[in-house]
């Protein structure tokens, strides 16, 4: 089954926190016979902060950020028996939207792939004019990387045909356990890029607990953050390399996650970082959000925090002994039930689905 993929971007993580999944669920359904050729544009500075060079398990095609790279890119997709477009790519979004619709070819079936669901709806449901309201029903599918049953009736409310959650996950690959380094020593430790609607709970959750716990220290690897209002104990490193998550991840006491508000509000929405996180062992603390119990249990395999407080008192009470019991018992969880291998599984059997109807050929 050839699939062209068209997203922000496969080669560099750089403001760009979907290259994780893309890899993670992409070298899976290669593992499984697909050949995808992963369309991405030259575009915010990615291409000199790649991540990794193009891989074996996947084509990797750069187009440059025009019109004319544009018309070049779409013309792959007449090549392909499923044709992907992916939420964010953060370029003639709209553009590639019909684009895509336009240029696959009869008989291929069309994807649209949510990375950001509970944001992408919140935008469509401020603009009634928003192109998504007249592409949803012409694609044959969505796909999101999380939102659970809320995310599924929205999209159906907008026209899809059908609409099938495909969660972040972990590829054991590329995420686990590594011996600690100091450059990553903390008691506290987040891995997140400044972005407006989620840095007020940042504010509540880390730095309010860094403010509070003054003798404590704390880590913060992301980009935006020069020039931040940063309490003293807390030490801001910058974009964090994928190659460099495992130790980030394996080096502190424990490892924050904080969700975005649009992602918090929806639920059911767990970052890829729960899952980087989890498969390196880490003693995961997480913001409070519906659904978290689906995919780690609270107090056994992860920590739940209601807000700064709750987030401060765990730290007080969290010994090394404690941190490594959680973290070794989310990654026995998500090794068994909550890897990129499982999600391309569902994946393949939507597909051939929809391949058995005459939908996709081979």
């Amino acid at each position: 089954m050839k699939i062209a993929f068209y997203g922000s971007s496969l080669l560099s993580a750089y403001w760009n926190g979907a290259a994780t999944y893309y890899r993670g669920i992409i070298r899976a359904l290669a593992a499984r016979g697909c050949t995808v050729t992963f369309y991405e544009p030259d575009a915010f500075d990615r291409q000199s902060h790649r991540d990794i060079e193009p891989p074996s398990w996947a084509r990797s095609v750069v187009y440059p950020a025009t019109e004319a790279g544009l018309r070049e890119a779409l013309a792959g997709a007449g090549e392909a028996d499923v044709v992907v477009k992916a939420s964010g790519v953060g370029v003639f979004d709209h553009a590639l939207l019909e684009g895509l619709l336009r240029h696959a070819r009869p008989g291929a079936l069309r994807i649209f792939w949510d990375v950001d669901a509970a944001a992408t709806l919140d935008e469509v449901d401020d603009h009634a004019e928003h192109p998504m309201r007249a592409a949803i029903p012409r694609y044959d599918l969505v796909f999101t990387y999380g939102g659970g049953e809320p995310v599924v009736r929205a999209y159906e409310a907008l026209g899809a045909r059908r609409c099938v959650p495909i969660y972040n996950a972990l590829d054991p690959s590329t995420h686990h356990p590594v011996p600690r380094e100091d450059a990553f020593a903390a008691d506290l430790a987040l891995l997140a890029n400044r972005l407006p609607d989620r840095e007020e709970r940042i504010a509540e959750f880390f730095l309010r607990p860094a403010a509070m716990l003054s003798q404590r220290s704390f880590l913060l690897g992301g980009n935006g953050w020069p020039g931040a209002d940063l309490p003293e104990n807390v030490r801001a490193i910058g974009h964090v390399a994928t190659e460099h998550h495992n130790a980030f991840n394996c080096s502190p006491l424990a490892v924050l996650n904080v969700a975005r508000d649009s992602m918090a509000k929806v639920g059911f929405s767990p970052a890829t970082r729960v899952f980087e996180a989890a498969g390196a062992a880490a003693c995961l603390v997480t913001d409070a959000w519906e659904g978290i119990e689906l995919f780690l249990r609270p107090d056994e395999e992860v920590l739940v925090a209601r807000d700064g407080q709750d987030v401060a008192e765990i730290l007080r009470s969290l010994t090394p002994d404690r941190a490594r019991r959680i973290g070794e018992a989310a990654r026995r969880r998500v090794l068994a039930e909550h890897t990129y291998d499982l999600r391309a599984e569902t994946v393949m059997q939507v597909l051939n689905e929809h391949r058995q109807k005459g939908t996709v050929t081979a």
